[in-house]
């Protein structure tokens, strides 16, 4: 494997520790209401049963299952197809940080707005990471 495809791989794996970091936060806000007496455990058999607490970091898990998945499906495209450049490299670590500012402004409060914009780090990062795999799949550079 090349050193840029092993250097794109971290900031991917790292999003998968960002993946585990939200169910343990999931689990422990969960615990929270049960115990404060705002849930029971079956209400979390619905996905709309959580409370605020653990609503917001639910949802912020679910997104992670989303279009950031492409990120991943372009960066292995990259790697398996030998195209994987320095430009690569850098929008998967973009993701990573875009992913992180991300699930701290959706997990934290309300300002949707303020998480649109911050979710267009994400959507240029996967947008490049995908743009340049469908190029490589092509037969381009």
């Amino acid at each position: 494997m090349t050193p840029a495809a092993v250097q794109m791989l971290v900031p991917l794996f790292l999003h998968f520790g960002v993946v585990m970091a939200l169910y343990v936060a999931l689990t422990w806000a969960r615990l929270v209401v049960v115990r404060r007496g705002e849930a029971s455990s079956s209400d979390f058999a619905r996905a709309d049963g959580d409370p605020r607490l653990s609503a917001r970091i639910q949802r912020n898990l679910a997104n992670q299952f989303e279009a950031p998945m492409f990120a991943w499906v372009g960066a292995l495209v990259l790697i398996l197809s030998h195209h994987v450049t320095w430009f690569d490299v850098a929008a998967a670590w973009a993701f990573l940080i875009g992913r992180l500012i991300h699930s701290w402004v959706q997990c934290s409060g309300d300002d949707v707005k303020l998480r649109g914009r911050v979710f267009v780090i994400n959507f240029l990062a996967v947008l490049w990471l995908m743009g340049h795999a469908f190029a490589a799949i092509l037969g381009g550079p």
